[in-house]
């Protein structure tokens, strides 16, 4: 499958080789660098943290790397054209500055497009990095993604095929469950949900399928009911679903 960007920590930043490759097949990439890392402008060669002293206040932008938990994530980001060698691909290179408005914490990031794009898009590819590490922390917790031993190479790649198979079946289930509008009470399906639901309902169907439900329905309602604001009214009636859970 054909990538159009390539977005890595500072691992991968800060490897010329994977650097040049990526550049030779004109794939464009943002990937993180360490603050010491250095860089080539037109008026010279500097290390991330030193350019970026230089960076004026009205050239930082807010914008949002991507929704979140809790709504778009926003945060200043301000970008610096760097200069390539001349025995370097063509192309459009750029060290991206993001900034934690609140607290002053910065991170860099190297970056290059065979063409000239908008800002708002490498801040879009350094938010989908986010995305796609929980992607990864879920296919672990939730399909096995690194529960294989790795004794040979093709039995890695089957196992891993497999599983990020299963992780797209059941992130496909939960856009399409999404679709429903949700009954007042309950949270909507989570990835987490139906897998417990196809594995107790399809992989090994037990005998009462309405206990089952019932218990998937009960999970969602106080799932749904912790994440209400506490007020006295909510505190009294979690006591009393507290003593009615034992009871149940």
């Amino acid at each position: 499958m054909p990538a159009g960007w390539v977005a890595g920590d500072e691992v991968y930043g800060g490897n010329p080789t994977l650097r040049a490759d990526l550049e030779t097949r004109q794939v464009g990439y943002v990937m993180a660098v360490a603050c010491d890392h250095r860089v080539t402008t037109v008026t010279g060669k500097y290390r991330a943290d030193e350019l970026v002293e230089r960076v004026a206040k009205r050239a930082w932008q807010r914008l949002s790397a991507g929704k979140g938990a809790k709504g778009h994530r926003f945060y200043d980001w301000a970008w610096i054209s760097l200069v390539g060698g001349q025995d370097e691909p063509a192309g459009h290179r750029w060290l991206l500055v993001w900034r934690n408005r609140r607290t002053g914490e910065l991170a860099y990031y190297r970056c290059y497009a065979p063409g000239r794009v908008p800002l708002a898009t490498l801040v879009r590819i350094a938010g989908r990095r986010w995305t796609v590490e929980e992607s990864f922390q879920t296919s672990k917790g939730q399909t096995g993604l690194d529960e294989h031993q790795c004794r040979t190479w093709r039995s890695w790649y089957r196992w891993t095929t497999l599983v990020l198979l299963v992780h797209a079946f059941l992130a496909i289930v939960t856009v399409t469950a999404r679709a429903t509008p949700v009954p007042t009470g309950l949270v909507p399906l989570t990835l987490n949900e139906i897998r417990h639901l196809y594995n107790a309902l399809v992989v090994t169907p037990v005998a009462d399928i309405q206990h089952v439900l019932h218990c998937s329905y009960w999970r969602r309602r106080h799932q749904y009911r912790a994440h209400k604001p506490t007020t006295s009214a909510n505190r009294s009636r979690s006591h009393e679903d507290h003593e009615a859970r034992l009871e149940y």
